[in-house]
């Protein structure tokens, strides 16, 4: 009698995880850190960048400025370029071994 008082226990909702798209357990979580490392590699890129374009707009003709400057911006740019190189190797190599570019960006665990 004292639980009907405080209602009934729903479910919680799951979204898509529920139906089995995404996997469970560890490959969701290490799915979900992997695409907040990235998102906060690439926002630290575009800061960089930023404060490098300043540094080097207020250089003031200083050689020593002006290159480390340089360096900051090619430093992010390569930075770019190797989140970007992450996901286009990920997506060859899962459609040379599985026939599918997100195999291994998206892993499935399928279970009895």
């Amino acid at each position: 009698m004292i639980w009907q008082i405080f209602g009934t226990i729903k479910t919680p909702y799951l979204g898509n995880y529920a139906k089995g798209d995404e996997g469970q357990g560890l490959i969701l979580l290490l799915n979900n850190t992997l695409k907040l490392l990235f998102v906060v590699g690439g926002i630290i890129m575009v800061f960089n960048l930023v404060f490098a374009a300043f540094q080097f707009l207020n250089s003031g003709g200083d050689p020593k400025n002006i290159e480390t400057a340089w360096n900051k911006i090619w430093h992010s740019l390569i930075g770019l370029l190797i989140i970007v190189a992450s996901f286009l190797i990920a997506s060859i190599a899962g459609i040379i071994f599985f026939g599918d570019p997100t195999a291994i960006l998206k892993p499935k665990i399928y279970s009895p």
